[in-house]
């Protein structure tokens, strides 16, 4: 056990032990002085606390020092009603305090005890449980605060972290102490009882004992007194530190700097004090002596602060003409120039409401959002979205680049609504005719009026923020193929072998390196299969890797062990899928043209050909959309992964699927047969 641990535990079991056996009057006396010691330490530590969280173990120390408390107000008790003294601590503050007249002393005593009750416990209660009750309603919008500006790039996921974690941390400590003033309130109610039980306990012992009335009153209301007060104040201390980081607002500094700037840091409020403490002096009854010195030390504060003022601003001017000078001197840090962010989207002056938070825009929350939906939906991080404005830009256009280049853009009509025919409006709706960024569909733009109107017609109506958001979602979707990097997925594995350390043992780098898995995992990314059931894709490659190293075919065996998910992607259960399958001749002569090398495989098939299967493909393709149905082709398992290839640059989104991928529940009817 490490000393603290020690010391901690002894200070805790020497309460308990308080609370059974009697204590001598110089043990009782070391133990007060240092009950009084460490209730000013803790009021000193919260006083100048930079933030709460600084004290963020008070409420444990609260409940520590009540018990200790209430531990020697048991002893000193004991102590009086046993012996009729109580050591020189106890003794020394009844008579001290009263200046000898228990009368006084209660007075004192009582006074203390109804600031106590009155103002610091009930304050520090109520400011207590509300501060609780904001923080809690707070944490959620807190919480999104911090992913925006992970989302904008403000923040790295480490910084993200740490802002969550303080966030979480301060509801728990505002929690607890919402409790924890029941503490200080309650100790203070024992602390008054003790000292009555105390008294009338004294009275009684003492009359018996052979003392007449008025000496016993003497003798044991100054000890009762000297007793209440030696625990009351030590309480006192804890009240007032519980008040004091309830009410701390300050997280850059602590309570004195801040106190003592707010107050006496404005000339002209200390030159109107002092003028008006000078009036008081001179023109009512009250000490001139005394108001005029206070008045002049007001006015000489205030000059000072002014002198003060004017050299703090002539040093920051300064100082901010030598940092300009030092920017223009400062050689260009050229290294900053050549990171590239893996997402951008910039956009136009006039779209700049949609992003900020301030006039109401929630383009950083649908970021977030969309980083969200793809990692549940895909299984992979979609790297931060970086948010920019580009006035070289329209004010309404809006670009998407990937690694610094463009590969999207589109423009949006602030003020306007985009609807969309879905091919059963009631009637039609007049508007701007346009066409829908993410898909290529015709849509118009109508006004907010118009709006009730198209909805009722069967129009698809969209906001310009959900147009953007599902833009940018199609389109980090197509290259997050292209964004999976090796340390992405050196994330992912490390994530993986939490719990699964041997199959990450076996696989890597023993059968398969970094870079091949990662081949693997863009595959799949590239064909928008979710990588989420990474265990299942490591088992297969950790079965397969030792016949085979080509990332294509182990890509096809991978597939093969994630049907149920393709199936379940693709398909649906409680119906039939029209699809297409293809020619038995056509797939030999794929395969014919194969050829197999070190560095991969590629296909020789004459151009004449490909272009009579893409037109065969096209055809079948109208076919099924017609019918209203996604088209999906369907080929043998060693065909598939090359068939892809060679109708990927003709028909980029096409479906195309092996018998091995498809679950043996699943009811499909050929509509068509790809064919030359």
């Amino acid at each position: 056990m490490k000393k603290t641990d020690i010391g901690v535990a002894l200070y805790l079991l020497a309460a308990l032990l308080f609370l059974i056996v009697p204590v001598g009057p110089n043990l009782l006396d070391i133990l007060l002085a240092l009950n009084i010691a460490l209730s000013l330490v803790v009021l000193l530590n919260a006083l100048f606390a930079n933030e709460v969280l600084d004290m963020s173990s008070f409420p444990t120390i609260l409940l520590f020092t009540t018990i200790f408390r209430i531990a020697l107000n048991v002893s000193s008790t004991r102590l009086i009603l046993t012996t009729g003294d109580s050591g020189n601590v106890v003794t020394t503050f009844g008579g001290f305090v009263g200046g000898g007249s228990p009368i006084i002393g209660l007075v004192v005593f009582t006074i203390l005890l109804l600031v106590q009750f009155i103002v610091i416990n009930k304050g520090s209660e109520r400011i207590a449980e509300v501060t609780a009750r904001f923080t809690l309603d707070a944490m959620p919008g807190k919480q999104m605060a911090v992913d925006a500006d992970l989302s904008a790039g403000v923040i790295s996921e480490a910084q993200a972290r740490e802002r969550r974690e303080k966030i979480q941390s301060e509801s728990s400590f505002f929690g607890a102490m919402d409790g924890a003033t029941k503490y200080v309130k309650g100790d203070a109610t024992a602390g008054l009882l003790i000292t009555i039980i105390t008294f009338i306990g004294g009275m009684v012992i003492g009359i018996t004992s052979g003392l007449d009335a008025g000496e016993a009153f003497n003798k044991y209301a100054i000890l009762a007194i000297g007793d209440g007060l030696v625990s009351q104040i030590p309480s006192l201390c804890i009240s007032l530190s519980t008040g004091i980081l309830v009410t701390k607002v300050s997280a850059e500094t602590d309570s004195g700097d801040l106190l003592v700037n707010q107050l006496f840091s404005i000339p002209k409020v200390m030159y109107t004090v002092g003028g008006t403490m000078i009036i008081l002096g001179l023109a009512t009854p009250l000490s001139n002596f005394i108001f005029s010195i206070y008045g002049l030390i007001f006015i000489l504060a205030g000059r000072a602060i002014s002198k003060h003022l004017e050299i703090a601003s002539i040093e920051e001017q300064v100082s901010k003409e030598e940092e300009e000078g030092e920017e223009v001197r400062r050689p260009e840090n050229v290294s900053s120039l050549l990171e590239v962010d893996p997402i951008e989207l910039e956009f136009g002056y006039g779209l700049i409401p949609l992003a900020d938070v301030n006039q109401g825009g929630d383009l950083l929350d649908r970021v977030v959002l969309i980083r969200r939906q793809i990692a549940i939906e895909l299984g992979t991080i979609v790297p931060i979205v970086r948010l920019r404005d580009n006035i070289q830009l329209g004010p309404n256009q809006y670009i998407i680049k990937i690694k610094g280049v463009k590969v999207s853009q589109g423009e949006i009509m602030f003020d306007h609504y985009m609807a969309m025919n879905p091919g059963y409006v009631e009637e039609e709706i007049s508007g701007i005719p346009t066409t829908e960024p993410a898909f290529g569909l015709p849509a118009m733009w109508i006004t907010e009026a118009q709006r009730e109107k198209a909805e009722s017609f069967g129009y698809t109506v969209v906001d310009p923020p959900s147009i953007i958001a599902t833009h940018l979602t199609e389109i980090i979707k197509t290259y997050l193929h292209e964004l999976l990097t090796r340390q992405d997925v050196q994330n992912l594995l490390d994530n993986v072998s939490e719990k699964n350390p041997v199959l990450i043992s076996e696989l890597v780098p023993k059968l398969l390196s970094v870079g091949e898995i990662q081949k693997v995992l863009q595959n799949l990314l590239r064909e928008e299969i979710s990588i989420r059931d990474l265990t299942t894709i490591l088992e297969t490659l950790a079965d397969y890797a030792p016949s085979t190293r080509d990332v294509d075919l182990l890509t096809e065996y991978v597939r093969q062990g994630l049907k149920r998910a393709i199936s379940n992607k693709f398909f649906s259960r409680d119906e039939i899928t029209s699809v297409v399958t293809l020619d038995p001749q056509i797939e030999e002569e794929i395969m014919a043209s194969v050829k197999h090398t070190e560095q991969g495989s590629y296909m020789t098939l004459e151009p004449q050909k490909t272009e009579a299967i893409m037109r065969s493909v096209q055809e079948e393709i109208r076919k099924l959309e017609e019918l209203g149905k996604t088209p999906i082709i369907i080929t043998s398992p060693i065909v598939r992964m090359y068939f892809k290839k060679l109708s990927q640059d003709y028909f980029k989104d096409l479906i195309i699927l092996s018998y091995n991928e498809i679950e043996g529940d699943v009811e499909l009817q050929s509509v068509g047969m790809v064919t030359i």
